[in-house]
């Protein structure tokens, strides 16, 4: 008899983003989470179909983040990819997925009770007692997110909380996130949002927790030290030279040792890229969804925690 080339017993291939959702199960502190938002959330008291649980809800939310889907992509990826019906716990067989206006109200509900900052705050939280947040170091930075610039829309202009700026011989329009960065471990531990237009420098004071020794910075925050805001801040600022002033260095053993400790805070600055990719190239957020600065600046700080869990599955 021939033996059949089909192995029923063996077990299905398992996808990339099985993979990826199966490391965001494990390292995400569920019950953190969920006490952080249960305050919040209706409790279903008398008539009527009673509320989806807490986790179930924030295990969609997570999912739609992670993936930059929309409300009704989500719903429609439970129902086609069993990997995130598996993340969300949903079996169809006996029950159907939330809806996207379920999301939605879900979405609107940390808006409204800035439930982002606690889910940040818990994750953040979290690390630290894993021993993953060190203090002595942060990195600052900010990158751009852009705005969509076209006046094609229901109101016929673009969005009025973003801004312009010009960055080298390039213009952009959107908003910013600026991030504090430890300097060893590269979590995230602070997050400020601001329009376009905003120089990085005024926001360093903001993206300190206060227990620092060192903060690293680039060039753009040249005099950082000097402002009122940060007069009386016991730090030591390590900023980068600008780049003309590093190039006019002399040939001389002072000019090599200059561009040793340039070299060497570079070194240290060039991490905080790696948040930035993790938003920007793994979520896939480039560009604003929503229209106005507090929708965009509560999805940055969804995506900034999610981003700390994947930068602790990369140590």
């Amino acid at each position: 008899m021939q033996a059949s080339f089909l192995n029923w017993n063996t077990p299905p291939r398992r996808s990339e983003r099985d993979r990826f959702l199966d490391e965001i199960e494990a390292v995400t502190p569920w019950a953190a989470l969920v006490a952080a938002v249960e305050p919040a959330y209706p409790k279903g008291e008398g008539r009527g179909r009673p509320p989806i649980g807490v986790e179930r809800m924030l295990r969609m939310y997570i999912a739609q983040q992670c993936f930059g889907l929309s409300d009704e992509g989500t719903e429609d990826a439970i129902y086609y990819s069993q990997a995130i019906r598996h993340f969300v716990g949903i079996d169809l067989a006996r029950e159907t997925a939330p809806d996207a206006t379920t999301l939605l109200r879900f979405r609107r509900l940390f808006e409204a009770h800035n439930l982002t900052q606690a889910i940040f705050t818990a994750i953040n939280t979290h690390l630290a007692e894993m021993g993953l947040m060190l203090r002595e170091g942060t990195i600052v930075d900010a990158t751009i997110i852009a705005a969509p610039s076209s006046t094609k829309n229901h109101d016929g202009e673009r969005d009025p909380e973003m801004h312009q700026t010009q960055k080298g011989n390039q213009w952009y329009f959107g908003m910013k996130a600026h991030i504090g960065v430890d300097a060893e471990s590269v979590l995230i531990r602070t997050v400020v949002t601001t329009p376009d237009n905003v120089n990085d420098v005024t926001q360093a004071h903001a993206l300190l927790h206060g227990k620092e020794t060192d903060v690293f910075a680039d060039a753009g925050d040249q005099g950082v030290g000097k402002r009122s805001e940060n007069q009386d801040t016991a730090v030591t600022w390590h900023v980068a030279m600008r780049l003309g002033k590093r190039k006019a260095l002399p040939n001389t053993p002072m000019g090599a040792l200059l561009e040793k400790i340039e070299y060497a805070k570079a070194r240290i600055r060039a991490k905080v890229e790696h948040p930035f990719h993790v938003v920007k190239d793994l979520f896939k957020h480039r560009k604003t969804r929503y229209r106005g600065l507090t929708k965009n600046s509560q999805q940055l700080l969804t995506l900034f925690d999610l981003a700390n869990l994947v930068l602790v599955l990369a140590r």
